[in-house]
């Protein structure tokens, strides 16, 4: 596992008030835990996990990284723990699987927040609990500076009973709070014995909230004092000053490091500030040559200046004869197009004409052939008619319709009109 980052409490590489303050969490669920399956919710590197466990018949502990769930697994194995990767807004479990659902320091940390109240709810039994904590946003608001980078969301008192109370009829809220004490304990106590001068608490100035939640009525609740294994104060500090000693030693070490180096970064900036000088120098000669340059090219730039303006109105005036020429461009294809249907509808007419002559040409062969066939017949008929006309002339010259006609038996020729 990485070192401490301020996400997650790592025991070994933390302040152990910080800690203790985590541990401390863990004790007082433990007394919830004896002989019920428990779930560890955001079980960071396992510690907590591993108290529960003491108690519990059964552990399960889920985290959403896959290296805490390692560390975790690596460190605090047990015949009755199981560590698994999972998000606690989707808990990954039937419903009614545990008697009690631990979640400490986790809800600030997520966005849909609220999601983790409901899927502990709904993985709890009937008579089952939660015990879930945060910090006071209140109090540190007051302590810090600047926002934990890794809190999503933090609550006040009112804000985080209205929370769990949307999700759970019965809720307590219990004040953590980092106090001092003074301990009488033989060295081989058998038991022990508390006197606390004062339980009444302010929610505005606790450190923490630590929640008991369930869906049927609560009993009992006292307060409940920790005292962690390393409870001598006076000596922790000590130590820690020793340690404060020895880290202010070094810096002093580091600070005279720090002024030799400055020492030799002066020396070293007067002569790179001589070497500047001569530099700047340089740069203004340069300057100087380069200022004369600027002046001629800008009498340059004035002359292409005067002949780009020269060129602009030459552009316009070729712009408005190229639009004059895409007027007429236009005018011309419309009368093309006119003339083009024009065109079309001659093609059109004189197609007709010629389907007319075509249709013409053929009643006309028709009919001359008729002509034809009567001229033959005409020619026929007066052939005959001839033939006839000799052949009556001939009976109208003969002896015999002469002497007919004077007997009066002969018919007239030609007949008279009636």
């Amino acid at each position: 596992m990485s070192g401490f980052t301020g996400e997650r409490v790592i025991p070994g590489e933390v302040d152990p008030d910080l800690l203790n303050e985590h541990l401390a969490r863990y004790a007082f669920a433990a007394r919830l835990a004896r002989g019920k399956r428990v779930l560890d919710a955001g079980c960071g590197v396992g510690y907590g996990s591993a108290r529960l466990a003491a108690h519990a018949s059964q552990v399960v502990a889920v985290d959403n990284t896959e290296e805490a769930v390692r560390t975790a697994a690596g460190s605090y194995a047990a015949p009755n723990t199981a560590f698994l990767r999972g998000d606690c807004c989707a808990l990954p479990f039937p419903d009614h699987t545990f008697d009690l659902v631990v979640a400490f320091e986790v809800i600030e940390h997520l966005q849909e927040w609220d999601r983790l109240v409901a899927e502990s709810r709904r993985v709890l039994a009937e008579w089952g609990a939660l015990v879930v904590s945060t910090p006071n946003r209140v109090y540190y608001g007051e302590q810090r500076e600047a926002p934990n980078p890794f809190h999503v969301h933090e609550f006040d008192y009112p804000e985080f009973q209205a929370a769990l109370a949307a999700h759970f009829p019965h809720v307590r809220i219990f004040l953590q709070n980092h106090t001092d004490s003074v301990v009488f304990a033989p060295a081989d106590a058998a038991g022990v014995e508390t006197c606390i001068e004062t339980l009444a608490g302010v929610p505005e100035e606790s450190h923490f909230f630590v929640a008991v939640c369930s869906a049927r009525p609560l009993h009992g609740g006292p307060a409940f004092v920790y005292v962690p294994r390393t409870a001598n104060v006076l000596r922790e500090r000590e130590h820690h000053i020793v340690l404060l000693d020895g880290w202010l030693g070094q810096a002093r070490q580091s600070l005279d490091e720090l002024h030799r180096c400055h020492q030799a970064l002066e020396q070293e900036a007067a002569q790179d500030k001589e070497q500047a000088q001569q530099v700047i120098e340089g740069l203004e000669e340069e300057n100087l040559r380069k200022t004369e340059w600027t002046k001629q090219t800008q009498a340059e730039l004035e002359r292409l200046k005067e002949i780009l303006e020269t060129l602009r109105a030459e552009f316009d005036e070729r712009t408005r004869w190229a639009q004059q020429l895409e007027a007429e461009r236009g005018e011309l294809v419309a009368n093309y197009q006119r003339l083009s249907e024009e065109e079309q509808k001659v093609r059109q007419d004189l197609q007709a004409c010629v389907d007319q002559l075509r249709a013409t040409e053929a009643e006309l062969e028709n009919r001359t052939g008729w002509a034809r066939d009567l001229e033959r017949q005409v020619g026929e008929l007066s052939g005959r008619v001839s033939e006839l006309t000799e052949a009556l002339a001939a009976i109208l010259r003969s002896p015999a319709y002469r002497i007919g006609k004077r007997l009066g038996l002969a018919p007239r020729w030609p007949p008279e009109s009636a």
